[in-house]
């Protein structure tokens, strides 16, 4: 599967079960994320970058909001298993 299409499905899987401002769940500690959570929530959290045709911003908002997106790549994961 190349970049683009992960990239793709990651954000809509994301959207599944975004953060909500409301009911935003407190950011996880570092010891308490695997590399593989953390990975898949830089992903989705770069897939819903404000702008998507620069890599850049793209990147730095992932590095800026992963932590929000933990839950969405745990429960992808999990559901993968």
């Amino acid at each position: 599967m190349n970049t683009s299409r992960r990239i793709l499905l990651a954000g809509l899987a994301g959207l599944a079960v975004a953060p909500t401002v409301a009911g935003a769940a407190p950011a996880p500690t570092a010891n308490d994320v695997t590399v593989a959570e953390e990975r898949f929530a830089r992903m989705i959290a770069a897939a819903h970058a404000p702008d998507l045709t620069c890599a850049r911003q793209a990147a730095s908002h992932a590095d800026a909001h992963w932590p929000d997106y933990v839950a969405a790549a745990r429960a992808v994961l999990e559901a993968r298993v």
